[in-house]
This record gives structure tokens, sequence and C-alpha cells, in this order.
């Protein structure tokens, strides 16, 4: 398809972008924006701009949305190389990634629900923070491993959590992350504590899902929000276990409302078929995401 919106000048280095929505709602302006951002920096360079549908939720993701998603990428005038990736189509490859981290000691089950953590946090009295709320005060941590068995074999619910310690130390010297604005940086994965990479009813986690697919698409330049750049650091220190390559990252500003809200589909943001059917056109659409 022809693109409608002509890229800035031309950059040495071809860049691989992506967009990567989930369809559990309709777009909004603050999608628009990050399809534009990443579009622009693979068109620009002669690159290419994948399409990636993260639908791994499939209680909350519907095929309505997903149609949705193409339908506004076109009208926006987006065009995307090959054919989009669905990662609902893939749990067993992230799978085998938490099968292989299992079997070095990396992953553990976990059989708390969130009032047990809550529990325990208010046992203790206060819990470390980390960028996502308290940390997981670890208390399945080391859990004799044929109780473990045990309880998966009678199909209790469990997810499987990452030994942050484990996985640290498994990584020899800084962890570091290059950010487009700032230049190389140490990350410290540390301060998540030990994440959900996945559960049993779903195999896989965002964090992990997310790195998986960057480092099979080849993708060069990671950008999103400005929200999602704690989570670069829990990023790659799942590469430097997978000895995946390590792509750039940059991250934009966020669309708000007038009052400085976030927009965000929890909170109704008003939809991107909304405005059209409102008669917005697709440029009157570009010029709201670049003065927002």
């Amino acid at each position: 398809m022809q693109a409608r919106y002509p890229p800035k000048a031309m950059d040495a280095t071809p860049e691989i972008t992506r967009f990567a929505p989930s369809p559990t709602g309709f777009l909004h302006l603050g999608h628009a924006r990050a399809a534009l951002f990443a579009w622009r920096r693979a068109r620009a360079t002669a690159g290419r701009f994948l399409l990636r549908i993260e639908d791994i939720d499939t209680t909350r993701c519907r095929p309505e949305y997903e149609a949705a998603i193409f339908e506004d990428l076109r009208w926006l005038g987006l065009d995307w190389d090959g054919t989009e990736r669905r990662q609902s189509a893939h749990f067993a490859e992230y799978r085998a990634v938490l099968d292989g981290l299992a079997a070095r000691g990396l992953v553990y089950p976990c059989f708390c629900t969130r009032a047990d953590i809550a529990r325990e946090v208010a046992a203790a009295g206060a819990a470390p923070q980390g960028p996502d709320g308290p940390l997981y005060p670890g208390i399945c941590r080391d859990l004799p491993q044929a109780e473990a068995a045990r309880r998966i074999a009678g199909g209790e619910a469990y997810a499987l959590r990452l030994h942050m310690q484990r996985a640290c130390e498994a990584v020899p010297g800084p962890l570091m992350a290059h950010e487009e604005a700032e230049g190389w940086h140490e990350c410290r994965p540390d301060v998540f504590g030990d994440v959900v990479l996945g559960r049993k009813d779903v195999p896989a986690s965002y964090h992990l899902c997310v790195t998986h697919d960057d480092a099979l698409q080849g993708i060069t330049l990671v950008t999103r929000g400005e929200d999602l750049k704690p989570a670069t650091a829990l990023h790659r220190l799942i590469q430097a276990l997978m000895g995946w390559p390590a792509p750039r990252y940059a991250h934009h500003a966020l669309m708000r409302d007038a009052t400085g809200r976030r927009l965000a589909k929890r909170d109704g943001a008003e939809s991107l078929r909304a405005l059209r059917e409102k008669g917005f056109s697709a440029e009157q659409v570009w010029a709201l995401v670049e003065a927002g």
C-alpha cells in the first residue's frame, strides 16, 4: 500500500522497528503517536516497520479489535512490512524459553494468590517497592522441588517467577542499555524483584514475549512510550540470559488529556474510530498527535 505521509530525510543505517498493540480495545491517539514514531524511523532509513499483535491475554483480546487495528492503520496511511505476527500462535516458543530458564534454576513455581502476597506484606509491616509496586516477598522461592511438583500435579494454579538474584549473578559484568536521547547507561533489573514470566494458563508474560519477539524479528530500535522506560532494565536482563542481541531504545512522550492524564483504553480514551465517525480526517489526527 502507498504510505500517505512521507518520512523525514534519509539516515545512514536501516532500522527495523515495530508497532505492537494489544487487541483489547480500539486504538486511540496514544497508539497513533506510537505507530507514527516507529513507522517514521523505519521509513526514514529505508528500513522495515513490522506489525505485531500482542494477544497473549486471550480473555480480553477480541477479533473485532484486531480487525480494527488494521483498518485504523491503513486509514492513517501507514504501511507495514511482511505478515503481522500474532503472539497467541507462538505459545510453544515462549514455553520453550521458560523451560530452558527452569532447567538452569532461574525460574521457580509460585502458588501464591494476590491475597497471600498482600497478607505477607502486611505482616512484614512494609515491602520494598519496585516500578510495578511492592516486590514479591519470596514466599515460594525456596519451596522444595518435590512439594512444588506435587502441587503442580495436583492441578494448583501457579506462576513462574524469575529468581532475580540467580539471574543477575548469571550475567557477568555490568548490564548496559542504549537510550537514544541519553546514550549508554547501566541497568538495575533487581529493582523488579522476582517478576512473573509465565503462568499455568498463559505460557508467558509481556516481558518474556516482547524480548523473545524483538530478538526473533531482528528489531534494531525499540520505540515505545516513556511509561515503559523502566522495563528496559528487565528486558536487557532477559536478553543477556538468553544470549539475544540488545536493540537500542527510544522512548517518546505520552499523549495526555486536558487534565494531564495519559490516554488509556481503561479510562475511555476516545478512539480513532470515534474521531473518524465525527468527521476527522487522517491529516487532522496526525496534527493532533504531533501537537499533543
